[in-house]
């Protein structure tokens, strides 16, 4: 246990740190409300009112979170490949290639679909 507790002080060090820092700018900070300052900020934009239902996302949306998720369970693979290359050998290269293959198809999609143009 000694050998954590440097960590777990430094956790709470941490923890401490943040509570203290929101809890005193809520107390002392300033208070000062307007109309302006209690609407809904969409970087500059003003806000309008969505359907009922709730609006349709455009599909570039969907694209550059798939992107996303891909390229981070791929992320995900790849340091254990990494830390364990030299016990899996010619095995595991041969896998990781066609893995990395595979993350290539769904980012050619993406790039194909227009997922990565901001217009």
């Amino acid at each position: 246990m000694n050998a954590y507790a440097p960590i777990l002080v430094l956790g709470a060090l941490g923890a401490g740190f943040a509570i203290f820092s929101v809890v005193m700018a809520t107390l002392i900070g300033p208070k000062r409300y307007n109309r302006a300052k209690l609407e809904a900020y969409e970087c500059g934009i003003e806000p309008t009112p969505t359907p009922t239902g709730g609006g349709r996302f455009p599909i570039k949306y969907y694209l550059t979170a798939m992107l996303f998720i891909v390229f981070d369970i791929e992320i995900v693979f790849l340091y254990p490949w990494a830390v364990s290359f030299d016990a899996l050998g010619i095995f595991g290269l041969v896998e990781m290639l066609l893995f990395v293959l595979t993350v290539f198809v769904a980012y050619a999609y993406v790039w194909r679909r227009g997922g990565l143009e901001w217009d």
